[in-house]
């Protein structure tokens, strides 16, 4: 039996109802079996989210918006399928699913909250809409396909909701088995399903990871992810005119862009690739073309360019919550009691800066308020301010050699130190291929352009 090749296609594959004609062109130019992890349609994620919270407050909401869902993809149906049993047929399986979505919905307007588990369920909807739509359209145009739910394939995880992790120990032989025959699979991305048969999602964006972790159970050939854009650049192009799209990165170089900000990638799509080393391949399903050329390859191979930077990226997802006083970087037990209620919160610390008179926490914008509720009222010794400080950016410089070719840290900085920028905190040897820093927001922008400008020009 051949080996697969795992293809995931995101939302921005999906944004017009015509864009399912590229994704049925790049099928075809396969010509094997795959499995294909498909993301909601564009905003469908965001929508979702919108209604969940509404729903609290209002049931007219909640028809209203599965309505609009249901004409939205009977559109869709109805410009690929022009056979009027077929879509009826189609018609029927969207509805049951919709169904679904509104029970789950009205549910949520009977309590008067959102449990976790129920939120991760409702989110889950986009995707399944997604894959419902594309096996019905790829099977009416005579590709042999299949859709499997990750309910189906055995798709196991650690049971944590909002940020969930695959078991491949209890996950790789069902999903094996499920997988087996020489068809197209289409997938629904984003979550999969605990022990206890509840449904946990993997984050925003986790799309990525499930075709990761699919790819690793069936030992595929290469995870093929097509996108919108060039494939990793030397910057992103719409801050720099001169960025040009990589060629080759390493599983680190790829996973430190996508932290600190390269939307190409979930940040987590290499951790189930790199211990089987099954490359990872970008596309522009926009230059497909007549044969299948990535743009981007990702592999455990590593190269040291010339002048080591390989691109320099940004993210402006970095608040920090600080904790103030006297001797509260040396304070024992201090930062354990901070961590162990921001774990128990299921809130991420994405970075920590100490000194002697501050703890500097870096998290996301979407917990930052979160946590100073939950810490505010812990008792500390030491401690006489916490404040949040959010107009920052987190300007990294990727690599391998980083921390290994003498000058980089100096032309880098200097760069920067000539462009009149300030920089607030600096971070250099906490990974080998990265290079960190923290400037005002208003001077991202520039900063990146000016590193670019030295490294790449």
């Amino acid at each position: 039996m051949k080996k697969k090749i795992v293809v995931k296609f995101g939302g921005s594959n999906l944004k017009e109802t015509g864009d399912i004609q590229n994704l049925l062109k790049v099928v075809r130019q396969y010509n094997r079996p795959l499995a294909i992890v498909v993301s909601a349609f564009y905003g469908i994620t965001n929508q979702l989210l919108e209604i969940r919270r509404k729903a609290i407050y209002n049931e007219n909401d909640i028809h209203l918006f599965t309505d609009v869902l249901l004409e939205m993809k009977e559109k869709i149906i109805s410009h690929y399928i022009k056979d009027e049993k077929v879509k009826e047929q189609i018609s029927v399986k969207i509805e049951q699913r919709l169904h679904d979505l509104k029970k789950q919905l009205l549910g949520v307007n009977y309590l008067g909250e959102v449990p976790q588990f129920i939120e991760d369920t409702i989110l889950t909807h986009g995707e399944k809409l997604s894959s419902l739509i594309i096996a019905e359209i790829l099977k009416y145009n005579g590709i042999d396909c299949k859709e499997v739910l990750p309910e189906e394939l055995g798709l196991i995880t650690d049971g944590e909701f909002g940020n969930a992790t695959v078991d491949f120990g209890k996950s790789q032989k069902s999903v094996r088995k499920k997988l087996a025959a020489d068809k197209v699979f289409i997938i629904p991305g984003f979550y999969g399903l605990s022990e206890e048969g509840r449904i946990t999602i993997f984050g925003r964006g986790g799309s990525d990871y499930t075709a990761a972790a699919i790819a690793n159970c069936i030992d595929a050939v290469s995870l093929d992810i097509w996108k919108d854009v060039d494939g990793f650049q030397t910057a992103d192009p719409k801050l720099v005119k001169e960025a040009v799209t990589i060629p080759r990165l390493n599983y680190g170089e790829a996973a430190e862009l996508a932290y600190f900000g390269a939307k190409i990638l979930h940040p987590r799509t290499v951790e189930p690739l790199t211990e089987k080393n099954i490359p990872i391949r970008i596309f522009n399903i926009h230059k497909s073309g007549k044969k299948i050329n990535p743009l981007t390859v990702i592999d455990s191979k590593v190269k040291i360019s010339k002048d080591v930077v390989k691109s320099v990226t940004s993210s402006d997802d970095f608040c920090a919550l600080q904790y103030s006083g006297p001797g509260v970087g040396i304070k024992p037990g201090l930062m354990a009691k901070i961590t162990e209620r921001l774990d128990n919160s299921g809130i991420n610390i994405k970075l920590i800066f100490n000194s002697h008179t501050r703890i500097n926490l870096f998290l996301s914008h979407a917990d930052v308020e979160k946590a100073y509720r939950v810490l505010k009222d812990l008792t500390l010794n030491g401690v006489n301010k916490i404040n949040i400080t959010n107009e920052m950016a987190t300007i990294a410089v990727v690599g391998c050699g980083m921390t290994e070719k003498p000058g980089i840290a100096a032309r880098l900085f200097k760069s920067v130190a000539d462009a009149g920028i300030n920089v607030r905190t600096i971070s250099s040897g906490a990974s080998d291929y990265c290079t960190y820093f923290i400037v005002n927001k208003s001077s991202r922008d520039k900063a990146v352009q000016v590193i670019h400008k030295e490294f790449f020009n």
